[in-house]
């Protein structure tokens, strides 16, 4: 018999229930609120009175009103049919949903159950099998999507029987599985996974190894991610941080794209809506929708609802990632997650930190993000969830508790510049507060050397010196004037220059220099700091200016010019021709 109960009080969406039974931490229950049954999560427990947030609005919601639990945690639908839908915190399919309003306790099916799915077995009766091990898989879009043994299963199991090629609904038994005990357990092709709680089902979790390729300069260059790795991006209003994730999205080299919009505003969430189902996959030459899918949930919505995203899409991330697949993981923006937090230990009475956030927001912050990661399969195959989300810090303070926290727990840090933003310079990444632990490390340093150059490592630290001198002597041009330096501080300010225009720069809106491969980085980079060793001869400053501008413009032109093409090689043959005009014995 399910326990019940009584609401006692409301603070907004916290309220108190009197239990009659065992009530368990994120148990989910269902409060009835005027013939509407609202979903709500238990987040703490004293005595009988159980403290729930509610999903919902909870206006009309009175003392005594009913409560009853589920028995159950917060979980998600997983299998086949995920691909392409649009999915509230809840994971609650917005495309079923009648009107242009969400409405108040209105809960839709995640997965079509009566769908039919091409089944492909890939082990036969009588194999031993255990948690996470493949079964069969079925074709959805262009993936193969595995059907694998349920991840709550402990122990060995053996194939007693398994359904042979054919068409089946997510609901049929695919295969029956006996334990050691003989007991006989029959599997479908859906699960249902906690969000809260990691699943580990794997071998072990190595050390990144590789990078991630992002098709972003200053990204790849300069401050790498790993595959498997996290990263953030924080920024003031207006930097350019929901396009720069558009971009991330669009050309990363990653099999699958998981958008949470955690509290962003609506109209970027509607742009994300309108703007991904006509984009075309340079991956795939399929539509991107395809291989994405997007949790929404806006700053307006309540505020147990935007917490929950984020661990809806990280728990389909793992999932995915159980498949041998990268997945990206974007969420935007965290900032707001942060502040749902902070309402509820605010409703809760906690003790405050910092700006009223919760005194363990760090500790919570950096248990999330340990959820991506890389991990090597019962099969011996590896699989990853690639975490970047954004912060949006209040007044683009990037000391304030969020960021600070982040920053703990990312191992990438890429933060956007007003000044940069400003001057139209994007994306608008500070190249030097911004920094990839990864490529300290000397497994990602050998990859580098081995698929890029064996030189690699040491022209991207030789970059960065570059533009950081580059900087340093513009803030002296700045005090002194142009007549205040020497000849030879302009020549260094200006190489810097090449550096930030053709490397730290680049069009997301141009449909070549949008995506630029490691392979054409490598060449520009090649090309870029060999003129930052070139000496040339100059009369003034302002003849060093034009000079460099020139140098400057032709490169950009070969940005937007195809790698190797003969428009990219007549510009090339143009900045020969340059350097040849001044350039020294």
């Amino acid at each position: 018999m399910s326990t019940t109960g009584k609401v006692t009080g409301i603070i907004s969406n916290l309220v108190l229930v009197e239990v009659d039974g065992p009530v368990a931490q994120n148990e989910i229950c269902y409060i009835t609120v005027m013939g509407t049954r609202l979903m709500a999560e238990v987040i703490k427990m004293i005595g009988k009175t159980a403290y729930v947030q509610v999903f919902e609005s909870t206006r009309g919601l009175k003392v005594g009103d009913g409560v009853e639990f589920s028995g159950h945690m917060l979980e998600v639908t997983l299998g086949p049919g995920l691909l392409s839908k649009n999915y509230d915190g809840l994971q609650h399919d917005l495309a079923k949903m009648d009107g242009i309003f969400l409405k108040r306790g209105d809960y839709t099916e995640a997965l079509d159950m009566d769908s039919q799915w091409e089944f492909t077995p890939l082990v036969e009766a009588g194999v031993q099998v255990g948690a996470a091990d493949w079964l069969g898989e079925v074709p959805e879009g262009w993936l193969k999507h595995k059907i694998m043994v349920p991840f709550v299963l402990e122990g060995r199991y053996t194939v007693k029987s398994i359904v042979p090629q054919g068409t089946y609904s997510l609901t049929d038994t695919i295969a029956v599985l006996t334990s050691a005990e003989g007991d006989d357990i029959n599997v479908s092709m859906v699960q249902r996974w906690p969000v809260k709680r990691a699943i580990t089902a794997y071998r072990e979790k190595p050390r990144p190894s590789r990078i991630l390729e992002t098709g972003v300069r200053v990204i790849d260059t300069l401050n790498p991610i790993a595959e498997g790795g996290t990263g953030f991006i924080p920024g003031p209003f207006g930097c350019g941080k929901t396009v720069l994730q558009h971009a991330l999205a669009k050309q990363a080299n990653a099999d699958m794209i998981i958008m949470a919009a955690c509290g962003e505003r609506a109209n970027e969430v509607v742009e994300i809506f309108a703007e991904f189902p006509h984009l075309d996959d340079p991956r795939t030459g399929r539509k991107l929708m395809e291989r994405t899918t997007i949790i929404c949930n806006t700053s307006n919505m309540p505020v147990a609802s935007r917490e929950a995203s984020v661990y809806t899409a990280m728990t389909i991330g793992e999932y995915y990632r159980a498949m041998g697949l990268k997945v990206l993981l974007l969420a935007d923006s965290t900032s707001r997650w942060a502040q749902a937090l902070r309402e509820m230990s605010n409703r809760l009475e906690e003790l405050p930190g910092p700006d009223a956030f919760p005194m363990d927001l760090g500790a919570i912050i950096a248990n999330f993000y340990a959820r991506a990661g890389m991990v090597y399969l019962n099969n011996g195959q590896t699989g990853s969830v690639t975490f970047i989300g954004t912060v949006s810090p209040a007044g683009g303070n990037l000391k304030e508790p969020v960021t600070d926290s982040t920053k703990k727990a990312a191992r990438c840090f890429y933060a956007l510049s007003q000044q940069r933003a400003d001057s139209k310079r994007y994306p608008a990444i500070d190249a030097m507060d911004s920094y990839s632990k990864y490529i300290e490390y000397p497994e990602i340093q050998d990859f580098l050397k081995q698929t890029v150059g064996e030189e690699w490592v040491s022209m991207v630290y030789k970059a960065r010196n570059t533009v950081q001198r580059g900087k340093e002597v513009a803030e002296q041009i700045n005090i002194l004037g142009d007549d205040g330096v020497p000849l030879e501080y302009h020549d260094r300010y200006w190489k810097s220059e090449i550096v930030d225009f053709v490397i730290l720069q680049q069009d997301a809106f141009d449909n070549i220099d949008a995506n630029c491969p490691l392979k054409r980085q490598k060449y520009m980079l090649e090309k870029v700091m060999g003129i930052a060793d070139m000496s040339f001869k100059f009369e003034g400053f302002e003849q060093c200016a034009t000079y460099y501008k020139r140098i400057i413009n032709t490169l950009r032109q070969m940005n937007y010019a195809e790698f190797q093409s003969p428009d990219f090689k007549k510009y090339e043959a143009e900045l020969q021709e340059i350097f040849n005009e001044r350039k020294l014995a």
